[in-house]
């Protein structure tokens, strides 16, 4: 059995019609943004209003022909007539935008998901990190013992004196008690 995404079945399935004229919609929407932006701008209220002031000045004061007399019907039609295409083209625009903003939320949503990825990895890590560096040995660490050792050593170094002192005291006090008997290293040297 084959596997369906989410989207293909959120959109119904439409038959292939033919097209009678084929319109590109990125251009038409693209032309529906830059008359979406431009009809909301004072240079299109001041064009629009010059349009309007000469529009009535010439129609009442026109001297041979009136071509719209005082109800202004055809400036009327012609406004209407705008505003039924202008619209479109803004809704046509904002349909645009919304798109673009889906996308745009889209890729945040996914970079702020990479970004929490990135920052629990590298938590993790660091984590590691601090676990090692608390079994590794420090300078301060290492001082210490190394001070300790030194201060092991002299206290051996010093019972090493004084025991080798204690044992010449001993010699010494022995041949002063005994002149006659000869160390016997001594002893063996003469028997050599």
């Amino acid at each position: 059995m084959a596997e369906y995404n989410r989207t293909e079945l959120d959109t119904p399935v439409a038959g292939q019609r033919r097209k009678l004229i084929n319109i590109d919609g990125d251009k038409v929407g693209a032309f529906a943004e830059k008359v979406a932006r431009f009809f909301g701008t004072g240079e299109y209220l001041f064009w629009q209003t010059v349009f309007v002031f000469v529009w009535v000045v010439l129609n009442i004061i026109g001297w041979d022909y009136k071509w719209d007399p005082y109800p202004f019907i055809l400036l009327n039609l012609a406004f209407s007539t705008q505003a039924a295409y202008a619209a479109p083209l803004i809704l046509l625009a904002q349909n645009r935008q919304e798109d673009r903003d889906r996308v745009i939320v889209a890729e945040d949503r996914r970079r702020s998901e990479q970004t929490k990825a990135d920052t629990e990895f590298l938590a993790r890590e660091l984590a590691s990190v601090r676990l090692a560096v608390g079994d590794t040995a420090t300078r301060d660490y290492l001082r210490h013992e190394l001070d300790s050792i030194r201060e092991l050593i002299e206290r051996l170094d010093a019972k090493i004196e004084d025991e080798w002192a204690n044992r010449r005291q001993e010699q010494a006090s022995e041949l002063k008690e005994n002149p006659l008997t000869t160390p016997r290293h001594g002893a063996s040297q003469d028997a050599e």
